[in-house]
């Protein structure tokens, strides 16, 4: 290309000048290679020799070596709010470990203690399917059951016995009795997992009361068959009673009452959250300890739910109880007739001993559960004392036939002016304009003669 501008006698080109208004468009400079360290070592020696790498915020030298060399090119600085977030996350998860297994071992201390109780009295307890074949026997334990069954630490229990509902509540279950459908334990422990929502919830209950933080206690329903046995038990095998292999079933049915015993520590709470409660007039009783209470609807029920063996344990039992009814009412306060049928029921709740010393509360449980046998056989009352038990519950269900009465009345008169305005609608849809203004001005002038009567009545 030279040898032709030669030739032809073409001047040499000359860069082109650009004027000062074209100098953000002139070409960039050409990058000089920077040099760019393999190591820290490398980087060390090239800032000695005055080839400093490039430097990053701050001044300080970033290094670029291979993708994996994280710790090459970084520091502690760069991790210190890593730091400073581990340590707690460590501890609240090793505090969350500590208090679930805690709320766990003692639920299940608590199950192993009780289980040889409930093994003694129910063909089937906790959640398992398989009935028992050999029960406990306290006659070759003599009385030594409940002292024997308070030193058991819970480590064999099996897992089918009891069941965590949650992290600090724990189920269990048993059946297979006579005068008894069935019974639900239930372990309500503290929130030891969460320590700082416990002391959240102890705060708080100290200026509101419904926030204030439960005890560590267990509440325990026994459902009675009331004489309903036929509809829950298999019939026996054909020709089993001729061999004698079969006991007849009994009759578990008694009359319907509400009895309490409740420790006055706990009493405004429970005559506030509980509806058959507030059905009961409270008296002092001289066969209970002092800091205990009867709630009764009739002195006679009293003295036929008073026995010696339910006032020894609770004697025993001391503080840690908290409350034993026997009910046919609804817990809440009910709003239709099916919710006030009776529901025959015997509840009791104690408070878990903070020395795991159990020996105190399981003649109280063992008493509890026994105690159906108690009802089926002396809970039948003179009729005077039935009479007004039932006078009671007429007057409640009453109460409420008013109210579902009211209320479905209200729904006829709905259904009844909706089928007028529809049966309006249709007349207005076949009629001309004209016969429309009649039909308005017809109603409204009825309406009006209406409303004067009204008045005339009034006045």
């Amino acid at each position: 290309m030279d040898f032709f501008q030669k030739l032809l006698g073409a001047k040499p080109s000359q860069a082109p000048v650009l004027d000062d208004e074209f100098a953000d468009y002139a070409a960039p400079a050409a990058a000089s290679p920077v040099s760019i360290p393999s190591s820290v070592a490398d980087a060390a020696a090239a800032e000695a020799t005055g080839q400093t790498p490039l430097s990053g915020s701050g001044g300080r030298p970033v290094v670029y070596t291979k993708w994996y060399r994280v710790w090459e090119r970084t520091t502690i600085a760069d991790f210190y709010f890593e730091l400073a977030v581990i340590p707690f996350l460590v501890v609240a998860l090793l505090v969350h470990f500590w208090g679930t297994r805690r709320n766990r071992r003692r639920a299940r201390k608590f199950m192993a203690t009780a289980s040889p109780i409930l093994e003694n009295e129910f063909a089937l307890v906790g959640f398992g399917t398989q009935p028992k074949d050999v029960p406990y026997s306290e006659g070759t334990q003599g009385d030594s059951l409940i002292a024997a069954s308070a030193k058991l630490t819970g480590e064999n229990l099996s897992e089918e016995v009891i069941k965590g509902k949650t992290a600090f509540e724990f189920e269990s279950y048993a059946t297979g009795r006579a005068n008894v459908a069935f019974v639900d334990v239930k372990v309500n422990l503290w929130k030891w997992y969460n320590p700082m929502l416990l002391l959240a919830e102890s705060g708080m209950g100290l200026f509101f009361e419904t926030l204030k933080v439960e005890p560590e206690r267990i509440e325990c329903v026994s459902y009675a068959f009331d004489g309903n046995e036929k509809n829950f038990v298999a019939p026996p095998v054909p020709g089993s009673e001729e061999i004698k292999k079969t006991k007849p079933i009994g009759n578990s049915t008694y009359d319907q009452f509400i009895f309490a015993i409740v420790n006055k520590l706990s009493m405004k709470r429970l005559r506030e959250q509980r509806y058959d409660l507030s059905l009961t007039y409270t008296k002092d009783n001289a066969k209970l300890p002092v800091w205990a209470s009867v709630m009764s609807e009739s002195a006679e029920i009293t003295e036929t739910m008073l026995t010696a063996e339910l006032v020894k344990a609770i004697e025993t039992a001391g503080d840690y109880f908290e409350y034993f009814i026997v009910t046919d009412q609804p817990i809440e306060k009910p709003t239709t007739i099916d919710e006030a049928k009776p529901r025959k029921r015997i509840h009791i709740c104690f408070r878990l001993p903070s020395d795991n010393d159990y020996g105190k509360v399981l003649p109280l449980f063992q008493t509890f559960i026994r105690f159906a046998d108690h009802l089926a056989a002396n809970a039948h009352f003179r009729p005077e004392v039935t009479k007004k038990i039932k006078q009671i519950r007429e007057s409640e269900s009453g109460k409420l036939r008013k109210i579902a009465d009211k209320e479905a009345e209200e729904d006829r008169m709905k259904q009844m002016e909706k089928l007028k305005k529809e049966e309006r609608d249709r007349k207005m849809k076949g009629m001309s304009a004209e016969d429309q203004k009649k039909f308005l001005e017809k109603e409204a002038d009825k309406k009006r003669r209406k409303d004067s009567k009204k008045m005339t009545v009034k006045g």
